[in-house]
């Protein structure tokens, strides 16, 4: 790049994990004594938090760096609400490459928050986020109001447990009132299906609830 535009340069990092900010931030030795490059990092420790929506309306690109860099933060929520109104000011390109940006960096619940935010600010004032259409079109969104993802989630346990309890009547192992109401009341996926991995081979309903 340097000798494409024919000016200086340098390698800019951004690293939402701290950790992975500090290594990026270590010089790297170019060897035989010609040299180093010491990287410009952009990490958590220097990214601002950003929860006044009037700031971040004031810089939009620095509200987006700062929900990638702590919106899975003690402070997040209020930042991806920062955010999300720094970018009804933007047009409708750059906000759903940034929207799009922040949530892909962000963890679960945060994803499921900013998801969420995004439709409660659809219903409350579509005319702000002219972008907000399209972005719950791309990332799978219409339609889905927090009861229907409520809805939609307690549908697949359901279906999950009458898969458990069939296999479990056909391989004849029977289940004590605790144990059955152990597997009715679970409510995490993962485990459900490692259950239903487990009765092959089976002989116990202990051997398939370990």
């Amino acid at each position: 790049m340097r000798a494409k535009k024919r000016c200086g340069t340098v390698v800019l990092v951004i690293a939402p994990d701290a950790g992975v900010a500090a290594w990026a931030a270590e010089s790297i030795d170019l060897g035989l004594g010609l040299g180093h490059v010491e990287p410009l990092v952009l990490g958590p420790a220097v990214v601002p938090e950003i929860t006044d929506p009037a700031d971040a309306e004031k810089d939009a690109e620095l509200a987006v760096l700062s929900a990638v860099a702590h919106g899975n933060g003690p402070n997040g929520f209020a930042v991806l609400q920062a955010a999300l109104v720094a970018l009804g000011r933007l047009d409708q390109e750059h906000a759903m490459v940034y929207f799009q940006v922040i949530w892909s960096g962000l963890r679960e619940p945060m994803r499921r928050a900013l998801e969420a935010l995004v439709m409660e600010r659809q219903i409350e004032d579509e005319a702000r986020f002219p972008f907000v259409r399209e972005l719950m079109d791309r990332s799978k969104l219409a339609g889905l109001r927090e009861g229907e993802l409520k809805g939609l989630r307690e549908g697949e346990l359901k279906g999950k447990r009458d898969t458990l309890l069939r296999l479990l009547a056909r391989a004849g192992i029977a289940l004590t009132v605790n144990e059955s109401a152990r597997i009715h009341a679970c409510t995490d996926i993962a485990i459900l299906d490692r259950w239903i991995d487990n009765v092959l081979g089976a002989k116990t309903a202990t051997d398939v609830l370990s």
